[in-house]
């Protein structure tokens, strides 16, 4: 299994309105998440934000606090781990993992209108495509979808020889 890296340029939406659309995607194609956020705080902040979100969607997660991490299908936390043994990795404000190789699909959530995130983002891609990392760069659409902008060092044929498990709709397209 080939670990693919998706760059997720946020412009249209917030991360709290994007993050719940793509977490519904992970869970639609029977896949289990971890999103990492920068720290206890925020992690409390996306806690809230997925039990008061839509009513109609709610999304089943767990943090540390509500402990049994091995049942729940998405964890939220500020630490490097996959207690729960997610195959989609969530990164979000900025944090990097070094446990990439314990995931088969990682996003990459970063804010178009700031600058410091977007230079980050491009930093990071620099980095991951110099080490050889299969990376695809998405931008939000008008519509709040997802349109692949950008790929390097993607192995061709990978999503036809079945290297990527995940739903294409979490990958990208206008589904999200």
């Amino acid at each position: 299994m080939t670990l693919r890296i998706g760059f997720y340029h946020l412009q249209k939406s917030t991360l709290e309105q994007a993050l719940p659309r793509l977490l519904m995607k992970v869970l639609e194609a029977g896949q289990r998440a971890v999103v990492m956020a920068g720290s206890a705080e925020r992690v409390a902040f996306l806690d809230s934000l997925l039990w008061t979100g839509e009513s109609d969607s709610w999304i089943p997660h767990g943090t540390a606090r509500d402990g049994e991490a091995d049942r729940q299908p998405i964890f939220l936390t500020a630490a490097d781990e996959n207690p729960n043994n997610a195959q989609v990795l969530l990164l979000t404000d900025g944090v990097v993992s070094n446990r990439l190789a314990e995931f088969s699909r990682c996003l990459i959530l970063f804010d178009g209108n700031d600058d410091g995130a977007l230079q980050a983002a491009r930093a990071l891609w620099k980095e991951w495509k110099s080490l050889g990392f299969d990376l695809i760069y998405y931008q939000q659409t008008d519509r709040g979808g997802w349109q692949e902008k950008a790929r390097t060092n993607a192995t061709k044929g990978a999503e036809a020889a079945g290297a990527d498990s995940v739903n294409p709709a979490v990958a990208g397209g206008e589904e999200c």
